[in-house]
Protein backbone atom coordinates (compact mmCIF):
# COMPACT_ATOMS: atom_id res chain seq x y z
CA UNK A 1 0.00 0.00 0.00
CA UNK A 2 2.70 2.40 0.56
CA UNK A 3 4.35 2.25 -2.62
CA UNK A 4 1.01 2.80 -3.89
CA UNK A 5 0.22 5.54 -2.30
CA UNK A 6 4.18 7.05 -2.70
CA UNK A 7 3.56 6.49 -6.82
CA UNK A 8 0.25 7.99 -7.03
CA UNK A 9 2.03 10.84 -5.31
CA UNK A 10 4.56 10.88 -7.55
CA UNK A 11 2.36 11.41 -10.50
CA UNK A 12 0.39 13.66 -9.54
CA UNK A 13 3.43 15.97 -8.91
CA UNK A 14 4.77 14.64 -12.36
CA UNK A 15 2.00 15.62 -14.22
CA UNK A 16 1.41 19.26 -12.27
CA UNK A 17 5.10 19.99 -13.21
CA UNK A 18 4.45 19.13 -16.69
CA UNK A 19 1.58 21.37 -17.24
CA UNK A 20 3.73 24.19 -15.27
CA UNK A 21 6.98 23.79 -17.32
CA UNK A 22 4.68 23.53 -20.91
CA UNK A 23 4.10 27.46 -21.42
CA UNK A 24 8.12 27.52 -20.78
CA UNK A 25 9.07 24.84 -22.67
CA UNK A 26 11.21 26.24 -24.98
CA UNK A 27 13.60 28.18 -23.05
CA UNK A 28 13.71 25.49 -20.49
CA UNK A 29 14.48 23.10 -22.95
CA UNK A 30 17.49 25.54 -23.86
CA UNK A 31 19.10 26.20 -20.68
CA UNK A 32 18.88 22.02 -20.14
CA UNK A 33 20.81 21.49 -23.09
CA UNK A 34 22.94 24.18 -22.70
CA UNK A 35 23.67 23.48 -19.17
CA UNK A 36 24.45 19.58 -20.49
CA UNK A 37 25.86 20.71 -23.49
CA UNK A 38 28.64 22.19 -21.41
CA UNK A 39 28.91 19.84 -18.10
CA UNK A 40 28.06 16.57 -19.21
CA UNK A 41 30.06 14.32 -21.69
CA UNK A 42 28.22 14.03 -24.66
CA UNK A 43 28.89 10.33 -24.54
CA UNK A 44 27.69 10.09 -21.71
CA UNK A 45 24.30 11.33 -22.27
CA UNK A 46 23.89 9.20 -25.78
CA UNK A 47 24.98 5.80 -24.32
CA UNK A 48 21.86 6.64 -20.92
CA UNK A 49 19.42 8.29 -23.82
CA UNK A 50 19.78 5.69 -25.75
CA UNK A 51 20.80 2.57 -24.36
CA UNK A 52 19.95 3.44 -20.85
CA UNK A 53 16.03 1.70 -21.02
CA UNK A 54 17.67 -1.36 -22.11
CA UNK A 55 19.61 -1.42 -18.84
CA UNK A 56 16.39 -1.27 -16.81
CA UNK A 57 14.59 -3.86 -18.61
CA UNK A 58 17.60 -6.24 -18.37
CA UNK A 59 17.26 -5.68 -14.61
CA UNK A 60 13.66 -6.36 -14.63
CA UNK A 61 14.48 -9.94 -16.46
CA UNK A 62 16.93 -10.37 -13.42
CA UNK A 63 14.74 -9.20 -11.05
CA UNK A 64 11.64 -11.89 -12.86
CA UNK A 65 14.11 -14.62 -12.74
CA UNK A 66 14.93 -14.32 -8.77
CA UNK A 67 10.94 -14.00 -8.01
CA UNK A 68 10.27 -17.08 -9.97
CA UNK A 69 12.61 -18.77 -7.73
CA UNK A 70 12.72 -16.87 -4.50
CA UNK A 71 9.02 -15.42 -4.46
CA UNK A 72 5.86 -16.31 -6.06
CA UNK A 73 3.58 -13.69 -5.17
CA UNK A 74 5.79 -11.16 -5.96
CA UNK A 75 6.74 -12.87 -9.32
CA UNK A 76 2.76 -12.63 -10.21
CA UNK A 77 3.32 -9.04 -9.27
CA UNK A 78 5.45 -8.33 -11.80
CA UNK A 79 3.83 -10.45 -14.62
CA UNK A 80 1.20 -8.06 -14.06
CA UNK A 81 3.25 -4.89 -14.09
CA UNK A 82 4.99 -6.41 -17.38
CA UNK A 83 1.48 -6.08 -18.89
CA UNK A 84 0.86 -2.46 -17.61
CA UNK A 85 4.34 -1.90 -19.29
CA UNK A 86 3.13 -3.11 -22.57
CA UNK A 87 -0.74 -1.67 -22.31
CA UNK A 88 1.31 1.91 -21.33
CA UNK A 89 3.51 1.89 -24.38
CA UNK A 90 0.59 1.15 -26.71
CA UNK A 91 -1.58 4.00 -24.91
CA UNK A 92 1.53 6.44 -25.58
CA UNK A 93 1.91 5.58 -29.16
CA UNK A 94 -1.89 6.78 -29.55
CA UNK A 95 -1.42 9.41 -27.51
CA UNK A 96 1.43 10.54 -29.41
CA UNK A 97 -0.36 10.38 -32.65
CA UNK A 98 -3.61 12.26 -31.45
CA UNK A 99 -1.41 15.30 -30.00
CA UNK A 100 1.23 15.45 -32.74
CA UNK A 101 3.66 17.90 -31.40
CA UNK A 102 7.01 17.92 -33.24
CA UNK A 103 10.34 17.52 -31.30
CA UNK A 104 11.93 20.03 -29.97
CA UNK A 105 15.06 18.92 -32.52
CA UNK A 106 12.90 19.80 -35.49
CA UNK A 107 11.49 23.17 -34.20
CA UNK A 108 14.29 24.70 -31.99
CA UNK A 109 17.90 25.51 -33.34
CA UNK A 110 19.83 24.23 -30.41
CA UNK A 111 23.04 21.38 -30.49
CA UNK A 112 22.01 17.84 -30.13
CA UNK A 113 23.76 14.68 -29.10
CA UNK A 114 22.16 11.82 -30.70
CA UNK A 115 20.56 11.71 -34.61
CA UNK A 116 16.71 13.62 -34.29
CA UNK A 117 13.96 10.92 -35.02
CA UNK A 118 11.92 10.54 -38.20
CA UNK A 119 9.40 13.88 -38.84
CA UNK A 120 6.36 11.97 -37.88
CA UNK A 121 7.76 10.34 -34.78
CA UNK A 122 5.90 13.20 -32.25
CA UNK A 123 7.40 14.07 -28.98
CA UNK A 124 4.63 14.05 -26.48
CA UNK A 125 4.84 11.99 -24.02
CA UNK A 126 8.48 10.80 -24.58
CA UNK A 127 7.90 6.75 -25.15
CA UNK A 128 11.38 6.33 -22.80
CA UNK A 129 10.15 7.71 -19.93
CA UNK A 130 6.72 6.10 -20.44
CA UNK A 131 8.57 2.99 -20.56
CA UNK A 132 10.85 3.46 -17.76
CA UNK A 133 8.38 4.22 -15.19
CA UNK A 134 6.50 1.93 -16.49
CA UNK A 135 8.95 -0.85 -15.76
CA UNK A 136 10.31 1.12 -12.45
CA UNK A 137 6.83 1.09 -10.94
CA UNK A 138 6.18 -2.41 -11.74
CA UNK A 139 9.70 -3.86 -10.36
CA UNK A 140 8.93 -1.52 -7.34
CA UNK A 141 5.59 -2.80 -6.85
CA UNK A 142 6.99 -6.46 -6.60
CA UNK A 143 9.87 -5.99 -4.64
CA UNK A 144 9.75 -2.55 -3.65
CA UNK A 145 14.01 -2.61 -2.39
CA UNK A 146 14.53 -2.48 -5.82
CA UNK A 147 13.26 1.66 -6.19
CA UNK A 148 16.93 2.38 -5.22
CA UNK A 149 17.89 0.78 -8.36
CA UNK A 150 15.34 1.74 -10.53
CA UNK A 151 13.70 4.61 -10.06
CA UNK A 152 17.09 6.90 -10.28
CA UNK A 153 17.76 4.76 -13.24
CA UNK A 154 14.23 6.24 -14.75
CA UNK A 155 15.24 9.85 -13.87
CA UNK A 156 17.97 9.88 -15.56
CA UNK A 157 16.59 8.34 -18.93
CA UNK A 158 14.08 10.80 -19.03
CA UNK A 159 16.75 13.85 -18.05
CA UNK A 160 18.97 12.30 -20.45
CA UNK A 161 16.30 12.60 -23.39
CA UNK A 162 16.37 16.54 -22.61
CA UNK A 163 20.05 16.81 -22.67
CA UNK A 164 20.03 14.89 -25.46
CA UNK A 165 17.94 17.28 -27.99
CA UNK A 166 15.11 15.12 -28.83
CA UNK A 167 12.73 16.40 -26.12
CA UNK A 168 10.92 19.03 -23.83
CA UNK A 169 11.23 18.46 -20.01
CA UNK A 170 7.34 18.52 -20.07
CA UNK A 171 7.29 15.17 -22.26
CA UNK A 172 9.07 13.35 -20.00
CA UNK A 173 7.35 14.92 -17.61
CA UNK A 174 4.41 14.02 -18.48
CA UNK A 175 5.71 10.50 -19.73
CA UNK A 176 6.83 9.51 -16.52
CA UNK A 177 3.68 10.00 -14.75
CA UNK A 178 1.78 8.40 -17.67
CA UNK A 179 4.42 5.04 -17.12
CA UNK A 180 3.22 5.26 -13.54
CA UNK A 181 -0.16 5.43 -13.65
CA UNK A 182 -1.03 3.13 -16.13
CA UNK A 183 1.06 -0.24 -14.53
CA UNK A 184 -0.41 1.70 -11.17
CA UNK A 185 -3.72 1.09 -12.18
CA UNK A 186 -3.31 -2.16 -14.24
CA UNK A 187 -1.23 -4.49 -11.67
CA UNK A 188 -4.48 -4.79 -9.04
CA UNK A 189 -7.17 -5.41 -11.73
CA UNK A 190 -4.77 -8.17 -13.03
CA UNK A 191 -3.73 -9.72 -9.90
CA UNK A 192 -7.72 -9.47 -9.13
CA UNK A 193 -7.95 -11.62 -12.41
CA UNK A 194 -4.93 -13.94 -11.26
CA UNK A 195 -6.46 -14.85 -8.04
CA UNK A 196 -9.39 -15.51 -9.97
CA UNK A 197 -8.38 -18.15 -12.70
CA UNK A 198 -6.05 -19.85 -9.60
CA UNK A 199 -9.14 -20.51 -7.73
CA UNK A 200 -11.16 -21.32 -10.65
CA UNK A 201 -8.36 -24.26 -11.70
CA UNK A 202 -8.17 -25.58 -7.96
CA UNK A 203 -11.80 -25.81 -7.78
CA UNK A 204 -11.72 -27.86 -11.04
CA UNK A 205 -8.84 -30.01 -9.59
CA UNK A 206 -10.80 -30.81 -6.97
CA UNK A 207 -13.94 -31.65 -8.82
CA UNK A 208 -11.87 -34.27 -10.70
CA UNK A 209 -10.14 -35.39 -7.48
CA UNK A 210 -13.77 -36.57 -6.66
Amino acid sequence: MNSYCGFALATAVLLCLSALTFPIREPLFRSVVRVSDAGVPHALIAAVAEVGLLVSVASAIVLAAWTWLRDRESFGVLVAGGCGVVIAYLASEVVKVLVAQPRPCRTIDAPTVIACPDVDDWSWPSNHAVLAAAVATACVLAVPRSAWVVCPAAVLIAVARVSAGVHYPHDVLAGLGFGIVVVLSTVPLLRRMQRALSIKVDNNRSVNLH
